[in-house]
């Protein structure tokens, strides 16, 4: 092509992109090259667009409030009001295990819960050696008796002060709030958050433990409860339709989105060595029902181990989850965890020497 037939032909394609009249007169050597540049340009359009959108309608956690930091506790050798300063899962722990228990409105069904994990606690030797232990109830702003029935439960079945915590947020934040601010202010080697519905069976905290010590890197690793052994059972058979079909719209949401290993996502009963802790919750950014699916996405990104473990469950009366309503912004939430991370919008840190925490 000479020198004259180039310029003709790049004037015919700036002409075209200007003036997209003029394209049904063009020969295919310049229209590909046009449709190419529109095609681009949409492209830009449409990723700046999606951007704004994911921007605008993505999930930024409010900093803590200064009360917030502190717990009170109560056993049977002390039952006073004094308000105490919650350790970091930053600093060195403290004891074995910390059980955090996210908590809103839960004044009828939290003591069934702690009395059993008490019992089961006060029971677990391994090697021969008792394990140290605390709860953290995460009062996540509620409007109840549930600081008070906690604070109870506590002087009747635990035998020394600070193995019962009760941490009152000033206000909601929802579940994946509640439980991301207790993970954060655990003393233990280990953590594990479980429902305050008492729906899964707390003894099973042995299993997960077993299975998170077997898979375990460099102090990191994350162990699951999974209810999907039990999706022929009566507990999940006899759920209405509507429920069963919103859960497997879910999981098929779930596995276009990339959580294809795992089989049961939402089960409240999981478990973290402090340092996988330590590398997750600073930066969870979802407070709602799907936080559980940030909190797996973080640990697969960072490439932390998890296994997945099944465990005993049965259906709870009282679930503050509006099915409808909840069911339709987990799924939005999920869109919009997947593209924040996809346009940076959300940083995990794992691109700077120290991680960039969520404030």
């Amino acid at each position: 092509m000479s020198g004259a037939s180039l310029e003709q032909w790049i004037n015919g394609i700036q002409v075209a992109v200007t003036s997209p009249v003029n394209v049904f007169a063009l020969d295919v050597y310049t229209l590909v090259p046009v449709l190419v540049i529109w095609f681009g340009i949409f492209l830009a359009l449409l990723t700046t667009a999606c951007f704004s959108v994911v921007r605008m309608i993505a999930h930024f956690p409010r900093a803590v409030l200064k009360p917030e930091e502190f717990y009170q506790t109560a056993s049977r050798e002390n039952n006073s009001a004094e308000n105490f300063r919650l350790p970091q899962t930053s600093s060195d722990p403290t004891v074995f295990l910390t059980v955090v228990v996210p908590a809103f409105n839960e004044a009828s069904r939290l003591p069934g819960m702690l009395t059993e994990a008490v019992s089961t606690l006060k029971a677990w030797h391994l090697a021969d050696s008792e394990k140290t232990w605390e709860i953290l109830v995460v009062n996540d702003g509620s409007t109840d008796n549930t600081t008070p029935e906690a604070l109870k439960v506590g002087a009747q079945v635990c035998d020394k002060s600070h193995q019962l915590k009760v941490c009152t947020l000033q206000q909601n934040r929802g579940k994946g709030g509640a439980v991301g601010h207790g993970m954060r202010y655990a003393a233990g080697k280990y953590i594990i958050f479980a429902d305050a519905d008492g729906a899964s069976k707390f003894s099973d905290v042995k299993s997960l433990f077993t299975k998170l010590s077997g898979i375990q890197q460099d102090g990191r690793g994350v162990a699951i409860g999974s209810r999907a052994h039990m999706v022929t059972s009566d507990a999940v058979v006899k759920r209405s339709y509507v429920r069963n079909f919103l859960m497997h719209s879910l999981h098929t949401l779930l596995y276009v989105f990339g959580i294809r290993t795992i089989r049961d996502t939402q089960c409240g009963f999981k478990i973290f060595t402090r340092q996988a802790a330590r590398d997750i919750f600073p930066y969870m950014h979802n407070e709602g029902w799907i936080f559980d699916v940030e909190v797996l996405i973080l640990a697969e990104r960072k490439k932390i181990k998890i296994v997945e473990v099944p465990i005993s469950w049965h259906e709870v009366p009282g679930s503050k989850m509006e099915l409808a309503r909840d069911s339709i912004k987990m799924a939005l939430d999920l869109v919009t965890i997947r593209f924040a991370y996809f346009f940076g919008i959300y940083n995990d840190g794992r691109g700077s020497k120290k991680f960039q925490k969520v404030d």
